[in-house]
């Protein structure tokens, strides 16, 4: 199914006239602080992120159940499992998703023990990990993970772009059975949503006031949560931002607003529309809106940063073309990051090393001018 969600998205940081709403990591305060009052979480922890930090991207401030846990990201996956074994219902945080990759063996099990136990074994844990460039973090703070964890048979892997989208798939991530791993792409987290969330506050400064941790002593601080109310983005259902005739362009998480803000010039610039998929979801991923576009368009460009040797994307386009080759009208694509060991510090080779919007707009319009 294909929910339709309008955009006025300009760039980063930057929206259309009209008031300005919650930041996505916000959003994901919210939404923990609903999953603990009233979806059964029992535990929020990880790396920093109990009092009196809240997580080093504050996500988790001022949260009843966050405690701090030792700096060991295997541990903190296994005490996860512990937790759920004993049913409980955790959400654990992966300080940096770069941090994540000495856990692969423990995240295989965690998603095998539905599949090894017949059912008989649930594992509703979330584990929730920054992915992604956009904040200068260099070797070891801007590594991509979504196509490593699509290989993780078991797990549900999500990764918003907009808040509103953030606080409903983490309602359903915690609600889910099954293991989910929620990527927050690092560059997005401060970007604030022409939308509202169900229950949050129309004034920006009263929800800072409400929610945000005073900057020095907040010994004293307690949140006044304001009442929130339950949304759920279904997991496995992508988003409609743009509705076009010539192309269909398909992203998530940090790039998905640079295809949007490319889709928009390019109407301007050559009178030709697109289709922009917001995955939202990885895995379960969905195929009955790719291919519904795909059949409109018969042109298609998957985008997203991680690095381009068995990219997510890849699998996208080999789908396609097993698929829908007689329904393509030219070669379809993938725009992707450099396959590089790392990116750099400075500020010109990160912005060499992934996509940015002058390359977005040159993938779309090279998909949309070529004769067909």
């Amino acid at each position: 199914m294909i929910s339709s969600r309008e955009g006025t998205w300009l760039g980063f940081g930057r929206w259309r006239l009209g008031e300005c709403m919650a930041t996505l990591v916000q959003a994901v305060r919210m939404a923990l602080h609903y999953g603990e009052e009233h979806l059964g979480v029992t535990d929020i922890f990880g790396e920093d992120v109990g009092p009196p930090l809240g997580g080093v991207f504050t996500a988790t401030q001022g949260l009843r159940t966050a405690w701090n846990s030792p700096l060991d990201e295997r541990g903190i996956v296994g005490v996860a499992m512990g937790i759920a074994y004993a049913g409980g219902r955790p959400v654990a945080e992966i300080q940096f998703c770069d941090y994540g990759f000495n856990t692969i063996d423990l995240l295989k099990v965690a998603g095998n023990q539905g599949w090894a136990g017949r059912g008989g074994y649930p594992m509703p844990i979330v584990v929730m990990t920054p992915s992604g460039s956009g904040i200068r973090g260099s070797l070891y703070h801007s590594h991509s993970f979504e196509s490593w964890a699509s290989r993780l048979a078991g797990w549900k892997i999500v990764m918003p772009s907009n808040a509103l989208d953030a606080y409903g798939l983490m309602l359903s991530a915690i609600q889910d059975p099954n293991p989910v791993l929620y990527l927050m792409p690092k560059a997005l987290l401060r970007v604030r949503s022409d939308k509202l969330i169900p229950g949050e506050p129309e004034s920006e400064q009263e929800l800072k006031e409400m929610i945000d941790a005073p900057v020095g002593d907040r010994s004293r601080w307690r949140p006044r949560w304001p009442e929130l109310k339950p949304y759920f983005v279904p997991l496995g259902e992508a988003s409609l931002v743009r509705t076009g005739e010539h192309a269909t362009v398909v992203s998530y998480g940090r790039t998905l607003p640079l295809c949007v803000q490319a889709a928009d010039k390019l109407q301007e610039q050559i009178g030709k529309t697109c289709d922009v998929l917001d995955l939202r979801t990885i895995f379960p991923y969905d195929w009955k809106a790719i291919r519904s576009s795909i059949e409109k368009t018969g042109r298609v460009i998957f985008v997203n940063e991680d690095t381009e040797v068995t990219n997510f994307g890849e699998h996208l386009l080999r789908r396609t073309i097993d698929e829908l080759f007689y329904d393509l009208a030219v070669r379809p694509r993938v725009l992707q990051g450099k396959h590089v060991p790392g990116i750099g510090l400075n500020h010109v080779y990160e912005q060499n090393t992934v996509p940015q919007l002058k390359d977005v707009l040159a993938g779309i319009r090279e998909l949309l001018e070529e004769p067909a």
